[in-house]
């Protein structure tokens, strides 16, 4: 088949913006109740409703809680931990008042618990004692919300403190036997991928815990979903010895089980993450992730010896197991994301939901190529490339592609080589994207994660310039068109890079971080003493805050710019892009700026998805010359004359 020759950026293509808002479903936080999966679908249709979903043998699917329900706790604000299931009941924490509830297949949830002003997440169910336990965070008070291990009683609905001191609570896990239970916590100005404890108390016939035992972690290690096997030991995974590994806590010793240069673990931004299960209590089903790629694998709990499995998936999480199957979220760069079961032993992977089932032939769509490149202080920045695709159209021969650098949020996160429409949406119109993961990513281990602290606003912006000059190296994209994008901490990434210095020729913010000073004062607690260790202690190191601040920057912005932002955000407020907004159009810079009603700090309809990627194809071929072939509303952009 000849293709047409078009410029990069004009090429029609069947991955519209209405498809990733409409047809995409978000998956998250699957469960395993005897022979019953559960999950969570986020749908951008229902204005982001999370709705809890139950997947029978036969594999019907069925909603298990119906509107105005919606399964999101916002502990922490990002949530997570939202539901458990035991025996066909479900417990969960309903969107709209922070409550606890309780349901079951075809019912009406029912109230456990709302109080005003009360935040719940981690739901972990001792039967033996007819109460919830979980984690409590209190907006009662003045100042900080305090966070703490709380009870609630099942019959009389009575809420009481288990355990109080630290600044934060997770992961409260409870014996077999319901004699022991296990949880971690931690203090500002840690994060949970810096330091946390791992606490150990016996609970008395009372139900309260004994006098508490820390038993892993503290000062500098990092501790990850504590789990018993189903013969009453407690595993858990430490970055000890610089990876985050599995370890067993076993007749008062602590003990390596599987060495290994990968990691067993995930940062904890959300609560309920799980990277592994128990197949019985001598197997462990786990992932891991070696070079930014996830693989599944058994572990032996007597001899700790490591079998990779063959499945089709680099990207693996969620993982929950049982004697005969496990269930995990897989996705790889020719697969979206997948609801995945897994026969045991058979190792035979069946995808039972799918993120989005679009049928795009494969001839449109760029598979992600792993790139580790040189970048500033003689260190090595990672990412994933794709190149411009699309069957139909070929760009002119004597140009090469403009590029897309995305810098991902966090920054202590990581973006991986799944199918992502999102991207796709970019190559499939002559596009070249590169997806950093820069320092301070997750993935390579702790010592990668450290070469951030103290260098936010520097690295993470070295890393993502080194990448345009590397592809402009192997002569894959024209670097005179490179443009940088990022949403919330990768927004802060971007502006920096668009501020201090002049690799980029364009941008895109979407409600991106411009005034660190703002950041520190006013966000939410789990993140109030975050950039003690990205740049430095408030207010001791205050003109390093303002000199890392694009906001005070601003005069420097000196290409074409698009703002993207929720007008309801209260992480960055509008007033931050207004104000680089006005400093653009006062020094005849081209700025764009397209607000979304009734957004807060990140997009979640499916109608602010859809305009925000057409808005910012609109901007790129205003700004490029080129024309798109898509019909997009126009937006307003000052300081442009075509």
């Amino acid at each position: 088949m000849t293709r047409t020759v078009a410029p990069f950026g004009s090429w029609a293509s069947p991955i519209n913006a209405s498809l990733i808002a409409g047809e995409t479903t978000g998956l998250d936080q699957p469960r395993l109740d005897a022979d019953i999966i559960y999950s969570i679908e986020k749908r951008p249709t229902e204005n982001g409703r999370q709705v809890i979903v139950m997947h029978s043998p036969s594999r019907q699917i069925s909603d298990v809680i119906a509107p105005p329900f919606s399964a999101r706790s916002r502990v922490h604000e990002y949530g997570g931990g939202v539901y458990s299931v035991n025996e066909g009941e479900v417990y969960f924490v309903n969107d709209s008042d922070q409550g606890i509830y309780r349901t079951r297949p075809g019912a009406t949830p029912t109230c456990v618990y709302s109080a005003s002003g009360l935040r719940f997440a981690d739901l972990c169910l001792d039967r033996q004692r007819n109460r919830l336990i979980c984690v409590c965070e209190d907006h009662r008070g003045q100042g900080e919300p305090e966070n703490r291990l709380v009870t609630i009683g099942l019959d009389d609905q009575k809420i009481s403190t288990l355990h109080q001191g630290f600044d934060f609570y997770a992961s409260p896990t409870l014996s077999p036997d319901g004699t022991h239970l296990a949880w971690l916590a931690w203090h500002h100005p840690d994060m949970p991928w810096d330091s946390t404890d791992l606490l150990l108390a016996r609970l008395a016939p009372n139900g309260a815990a004994e006098p508490t035992q820390t038993i892993a972690g503290g000062d500098s290690e990092s501790v990850f979903q504590p789990r018993w096997s189903p013969d009453g030991r407690l595993y858990f995974v430490s970055d000890h010895s610089g990876w985050w590994n599995l370890y067993r806590y076993d007749n008062d010793n602590v003990e390596l089980l599987c060495e290994f240069e990968a990691e067993f673990a995930q940062p904890q931004w959300v609560f309920g993450m799980s990277t592994y299960a128990f197949q019985s209590a001598d197997q462990i089903i786990c992932a891991y992730c070696q070079q930014g790629a996830w693989s599944l694998a058994t572990v032996c709990c007597n001899t700790g010896e490591l079998q990779r499995i063959d499945t089709p998936y680099t990207d693996i999480s969620g993982v929950q197991a049982s004697n005969s199957r496990a269930v995990f979220l897989g996705g790889s760069p020719t697969r979206a994301l997948e609801l995945v079961e897994i026969s045991l032993p058979g190792r035979v992977t069946q995808a039972i939901k799918q993120s989005n089932t679009v049928n795009i032939d494969p001839e449109n769509l760029s598979v992600a190529e792993t790139v580790c490149y040189p970048t500033s202080n003689s260190a090595v920045a990672y990412g994933f490339y794709y190149a411009p695709v699309n069957k139909s159209f070929t760009g002119p021969e004597h140009l090469k592609p403009p590029l897309i650098v995305v810098s991902h949020g966090g920054p202590t996160a990581a973006t991986s080589s799944t199918l992502n429409f999102k991207i796709q949406y970019w190559t499939s119109r002559g596009f070249a994207v590169l997806d950093v993961n820069y320092r301070g990513s997750t993935g390579y281990g702790r010592a990668y994660r450290e070469q951030l602290i103290g260098n936010w606003g520097v690295a993470d912006v070295a890393d993502c310039e080194a990448g345009v000059r590397y592809l402009a190296e192997r002569g894959d994209i024209d670097p005179e068109r490179a443009i940088i994008r990022g949403s919330s901490a990768g927004g802060y990434t971007t502006l920096c890079a668009l501020a201090f210095g002049h690799t980029f020729k364009a941008g895109a913010s979407l409600y991106g971080i411009g005034d660190l000073e703002t950041l520190v004062r006013d966000t939410h607690k789990f993140e109030a003493r975050y950039l003690d260790r990205l740049v430095g202690p408030y207010p001791e190191k205050q003109s390093l805050y303002q000199q890392r601040s694009p906001i005070h920057a601003a005069d420097q912005l000196s290409c074409p710019v698009i703002f993207l932002q929720g007008l309801e955000d209260k992480v960055v407020p509008p007033s931050q892009a207004e104000a680089m907004v006005e400093a653009l159009r006062k020094n005849g810079i081209a700025v764009a700026y397209v607000t979304f009603e009734g957004e807060q700090h990140g997009f979640r309809r499916a109608a602010s998805i859809e305009r925000a990627l057409e808005a910012e194809l609109y901007f790129y071929g205003k700004i490029f010359g080129f024309e798109p072939a898509d019909e997009l509303a126009p937006i307003t952009i000052d300081n442009i004359d075509r």
